[in-house]
């Protein structure tokens, strides 16, 4: 592939990374399609370690997630192997058949079953996946594991994107100390139907999975389905959680019991950044953008009415060259074939109402909506007047730069 992209001038630093007790991560460079950098990533989890996950509702998914939605039926994980560059897609019998290889490969040198490997992949598709060069990288990243190789972990599983993601947050269930850590990457084809491409958040909490997956899929709601950067829905997308229980807390009766308030909030919360790391790393971008749509006739509706906004190609370039053309954001809530009136609108920037109800605000004053473009963090606001519906979607603008990234991506 070509040279590496410049940083995106919306990254954010790695946070103060710490061990999450039962897993050990590793990163190796294993060639399978990139040059000079880590492309394998292998995590090791204490025995009894509890996982959950939600995956693309793309119709064309890859082997690795077939594999996985069987795996995660049964509540327990001992491993993690990620590989990067290639994506296992659309590669017939043979990329369920590296699949499984690479599983048991896993389990013979962690002495663990097959179904209790997770894997995934993530790069190009179509091409067949050269499993040797995994099977063969295994014995090193084995040796490598260690409880704090998060960032080579986080770089690892990289492929389009610019920097590292990862979050942290350190809670408590009751009065037992507990921590979640999560790395995620993601750059393009991004609008996601459950998660982001790749996502893993690990916890030493002691949760049974059911608790897990309720938190899990509630959780993405907010977070990762209320980002887009292109439209486009991965066939990779999976979003895994594990809880190794390491942390011993006192058992957790329910979703709704009350010693997991302060969890449950920090989880969302870390979901929710780990989604707008992967949309500040969109390809080419140069801005984030909010969109909040109110007063719509549901929920439902509002989320769709703000990812019309959020996926218009004119919207996008637009705020791309810090042009307030808020007609734009009109013709994309009429598109998005959800309850809307004319004359009930209103819209929105930074702040200043453009046009209520209809019509521009009398003495309506440019200047601060324009100041407002040339930053980097756009709030568009939507309100329908027709109900109590309303939604966050996030995106970022669409420039060149995305072409050139997408036009040049198998060279």
């Amino acid at each position: 592939m070509g040279a590496p992209h410049a940083v995106s001038p919306l990254s954010r630093p790695l946070p103060d990374l710490a061990t999450v007790s039962g897993v050990r991560l590793s990163a190796v460079a294993a060639g399978i399609r990139y040059q000079g950098r880590t492309d394998l990533m292998l995590a090791e989890f204490t025995p009894g370690t509890i996982v959950a996950g939600v995956f693309t509702k793309n119709a064309c998914p890859g082997a690795p997630i077939q594999w996985c939605k069987t795996a995660v039926t049964t509540p327990y994980a001992r491993a993690l192997l990620v590989n990067s560059g290639n994506a296992n897609v659309f590669t017939g019998q043979a990329g369920v058949e590296t699949v499984e290889a690479c599983a048991e490969a896993v389990g013979k040198l962690l002495h663990c079953l097959p179904q209790d490997v997770f894997l995934a992949s993530t790069g190009v598709i179509g091409e067949k996946l050269p499993q040797d060069r995994i099977i063969n990288a295994l014995p090193a990243a084995e040796a490598a594991l260690a409880d704090a190789n998060w960032e080579e972990a986080a770089r690892a599983i990289m492929t389009t994107d610019t920097f590292p993601k990862a979050a942290r947050r350190d809670v408590h269930i009751g009065k037992t100390p507990v921590r979640i850590q999560g790395i995620a990457k993601g750059s393009g084809m991004i609008a996601p139907d459950m998660a982001t491409m790749l996502a893993y958040v690990m916890t030493d909490a002691k949760l049974p999975q059911n608790v897990l997956q309720s938190l899990l899929s509630s959780g993405v709601g907010p977070s990762f389905n209320s980002i887009t950067v292109d439209s486009d829905t991965s066939t990779s997308d999976m979003l895994l959680a594990f809880a190794t229980g390491a942390a011993d807390n006192e058992p957790v009766t329910g979703v709704h019991d009350p010693e997991l308030a302060e969890f449950t909030l920090a989880f969302n919360d870390l979901l929710l950044e780990l989604a707008l790391l992967v949309v500040r790393d969109g390809e080419g971008a140069t801005k984030q953008i909010r969109v909040a749509v109110t007063g719509a006739t549901s929920n439902i509706s509002a989320h769709k009415i703000a990812l019309s906004v959020a996926n218009s190609p004119l919207v996008k370039t637009a705020i791309a060259g810090e042009d307030a053309n808020w007609g734009r954001v009109v013709m994309a809530v009429g598109k998005s074939g959800e309850p809307a009136d004319r004359d009930t609108l209103s819209v929105g920037v930074g702040g200043t109402w453009i046009a209520r109800n209809g019509t521009v605000v009398e003495g309506y004053d440019e200047t601060p909506v324009v100041a407002h473009m040339r930053g980097q963090e756009i709030e568009i606001a939507v309100d329908l007047g027709l109900g109590e519906g309303e939604a966050r979607v996030w995106t970022c603008d669409l420039t060149h730069g995305y072409i050139d990234i997408n036009g040049a991506y198998r060279s």
